[in-house]
């Protein structure tokens, strides 16, 4: 046994040498991966283009907003286990991420041609399959690159990678929101304008993946013997009874998470006062976005020093003040401002969110974690844009809000009482 002991101490020593020797490698892969990916897919994700676009397809349904948002999300529940199934065994997890974000951009493309080829109903149904698809591969992508960045960054650099990777990215995407809807949407957007500005998403997207053939990925002393994926589920309450901080962390992210409900209807809210021209879709846009981009370098540099846990609660708190800064006034200036304050706010969560789910337990079960944290939040995710699109038709916009701020606190309350900082509780994965 003390033989054994030994061997994996130099195993694990061999590991971190390989790790910092390429480490400035990986770090500049990850930082244009990222960079461009974020760029592109903030495109699609952000809470203007693509809850206008499926408005107009609609017919100015705010309920079809929701379910196209919860479509998406659903496949990101349903697969991050998928995820971890398919790469815990294994000693190189790169290759399967390949295969994984190549399908996601098959999607983004086949949105945008479904705009230019399809009419109408024809192009919502189909945008509302591919929404669901890339969700899927979605959710296996969340756990696959978490995991990946988990090997190959350390932890004490982890926030200044993120950090500096989302302001570059919030820099590319605030222009190109501009430029989207400056000169691919106009004053009265079509199908085709929103097409377009996908297809750009899709070119970014495609360029930022293929970043990763720059990174050099160590093989970690140990990893689990391949299990399949029923018994690998039914291990699932005893990893959780082992780690309660982790399990209580969990659960308050996805509390939180179901905040994002409002996210669609901000804009649908605010255009009840501007309107919906596309110069408002572009100007509002890059207020979200280059709120983000300054905001992830102090989440970065905060992370870093305090903690992931601190970001985490304060982009909560940065979160429900511009929610309810919405709902003092609709003038245009503090609709821009309530736009900076949740695009930062939304930065800081998923930053911190994403992060400290990897600094709990051990590394050779880090990939279940994952994707347990990313099932619930994402389960959240799904049901969240429902019942905002149900509140919003039966009740009004408020109540999204008000229903909103409500799960938003109670998750940032669980995590402020119940869930120490890992780094100093000796929770800390091995990485």
């Amino acid at each position: 046994m003390a033989t054994q002991a030994r061997a994996l101490r130099h195993a694990e020593r061999r590991y971190s040498i390989q790790v910092q020797r390429n480490l400035n490698r990986n770090f500049v892969a990850h930082l244009a991966h990222g960079m461009l990916g974020q760029t592109g897919f903030r495109l699609l994700n952000a809470p203007t283009f693509l809850p206008a676009y499926i408005m107009l397809l609609s017919g100015g349904s705010e309920f079809m907003v929701g379910v196209a948002l919860s479509v998406q999300a659903l496949g990101m529940c349903l697969t991050p286990l998928v995820g971890a199934s398919l790469i815990e065994h294994r000693k190189q997890v790169l290759p399967v991420g390949f295969l994984t974000g190549g399908a996601m951009r098959g999607m983004v493309l086949l949105i945008a041609l479904s705009g230019l080829f399809l009419d109408g109903k024809a192009a919502l149904v189909a945008i509302m399959i591919c929404l669901a698809f890339l969700g899927l591969f979605q959710g296996m992508q969340g756990v696959i690159f978490n995991f990946l960045m988990s090997k190959v960054i350390p932890v004490s650099k982890r926030g200044r990678l993120t950090g500096l990777r989302n302001f570059l990215a919030g820099i590319t995407s605030a222009g190109v929101a501009w430029a989207g809807g400056h000169y691919l949407l106009g004053e009265n957007p079509t199908e085709v304008g929103y097409s377009w500005t996908f297809m750009v998403a899709f070119v970014l997207t495609t360029v930022g993946l293929l970043a990763l053939i720059a990174v050099r990925e160590p093989e970690p002393p140990t990893v689990r013997e391949k299990q399949s994926l029923i018994d690998r589920i039914g291990e699932v309450p005893t990893l959780l009874r082992e780690d309660p901080a982790f399990t209580r962390y969990f659960l308050a992210r996805s509390l939180a998470t179901m905040g994002r409900m409002a996210m669609p209807f901000y804009i649908l809210y605010a255009g009840q006062s501007i309107g919906l021209t596309g110069q408002t879709l572009g100007i509002v846009t890059f207020a979200f976005t280059i709120s983000g981009t300054a905001s992830n370098l102090v989440w970065g540099y905060s992370s870093d020093r305090a903690g992931f846990r601190q970001t985490f609660l304060l982009s909560i708190a940065l979160w429900v003040l511009s929610t309810l800064l919405l709902l003092l006034s609709t003038n245009e200036v503090v609709i821009v401002l309530v736009f900076v304050g949740v695009g930062a706010a939304v930065q800081g969560f998923q930053n911190s969110s994403q992060n400290l789910t990897l600094e709990f337990g051990d590394r050779d079960d880090l990939p279940m974690r994952i994707a347990i944290a990313n099932s619930a939040s994402e389960m959240a995710g799904t049901i969240g844009p429902l019942l905002g699109g149900a509140l919003a038709s039966a009740f009004g916009y408020l109540w999204v809000f008000v229903v909103a701020i409500g799960f938003l606190a109670v998750g940032g309350l669980v995590v402020r009482i119940y869930v120490p900082e890992p780094r100093r509780s000796g929770a800390s994965a091995r990485t």
